[in-house]
């Protein structure tokens, strides 16, 4: 009779995989990206992006092309947006629906001090007959809300417009009422891309017109935004915790805006700013 094997079988080294059958499934590994939880909202979100940017008609092919996907996806998103008056066909393509301007008003108008903005301005008779304007900070830009057309002339920027805080009169007066973190840290993601010959193009111009700014209690901007067109502008204090910041200011030519005049509108702003402020929150 053969004898027995003596030879053993060693167990598995601790940092060995164990055998996987072919029934079980292959560990999942993680993502370099993040998945997305609803691809088809993130398209609809890309198609309206899209549209922002344009200012203008696509044709469904310009759409699929610009946000990246084939034809016949955004052909049905499309059209589930059009149903719900999000975008519009009209004969040259697709176009921002009236839907979004409900919903821009929608956004604007949750804040208190846009409500009360309209009937402020009306009240003073310095202010009732310029362009008045409220922003939000949007970093590093100043996001604009609300505007009384206080003459005909075309001044100022128009509604869901964004500009360089670190350029504009709005912006610059949310910057007054920042601390030196705030204001380094918008610094910091600023781009000093000139937009006229008179903007800004460094940090230590921006804080000097802060320190001046807070000296004679509202903000100026002198062409830096657009040639010919001046802007002054005050900072607004939150309604309620968890506003954005808000700034409000007068966009006028260059030619009306004299050191008086200035002065004035700054004045009349300041006194504006106290009337959009909660009265709960006013100190004694």
């Amino acid at each position: 009779m053969a004898p027995q094997s003596t030879k053993t079988t060693r167990p598995a080294s601790p940092s060995a995989e164990p055998e996987r059958t072919s029934a079980e499934p292959a560990p999942e590994r993680a993502s370099a990206e993040p998945r997305d939880p609803s691809p088809a909202v993130t398209r609809s979100l890309r198609i309206l992006g899209a549209l922002e940017r344009a200012r203008g008609p696509l044709t469904l092919s310009e759409l699929a092309r610009e946000v990246g996907m084939a034809k016949s996806s955004a052909s049905n998103i499309c059209q589930a947006l059009e149903n719900e008056g999000m975008i519009d066909r009209v004969e040259s393509g697709y176009r921002l629906g009236i839907r979004t301007a409900e919903l821009g008003g929608a956004f604007a108008s949750q804040f208190n001090q846009v409500r009360e903005f309209f009937a402020a301005v009306e009240g003073d008779p310095v202010l009732r007959g310029h362009v008045v304007q409220i922003a939000m900070l949007d970093a590093p830009d100043a996001l604009y809300l609300a505007r009384h057309e206080g003459r005909r002339q075309r001044l100022g920027t128009p509604l869901g417009s964004r500009l360089p805080l670190i350029h504009c009169a709005v912006g610059n007066a949310m910057l007054l009422a920042m601390d030196d973190a705030e204001v380094d840290a918008v610094l910091g993601a600023a781009d000093f891309a000139p937009t006229t010959e008179e903007s800004v193009t460094s940090p230590e111009a921006v804080r000097a017109k802060i320190g001046a700014g807070r000296e004679r209690g509202f903000a100026i901007d002198r062409g830096e935004s657009f040639p010919g067109i001046h802007g002054v502008a005050v900072p607004l204090e939150p309604w309620q915790p968890g506003d954005p910041r808000m700034a409000v200011g007068v966009a006028l030519a260059a030619s009306e805006a004299g050191d008086a005049v200035v002065e004035e509108l700054g004045a009349a702003l300041l006194t504006l700013a106290d009337a959009l402020t909660n009265p709960l929150s006013r100190r004694p």
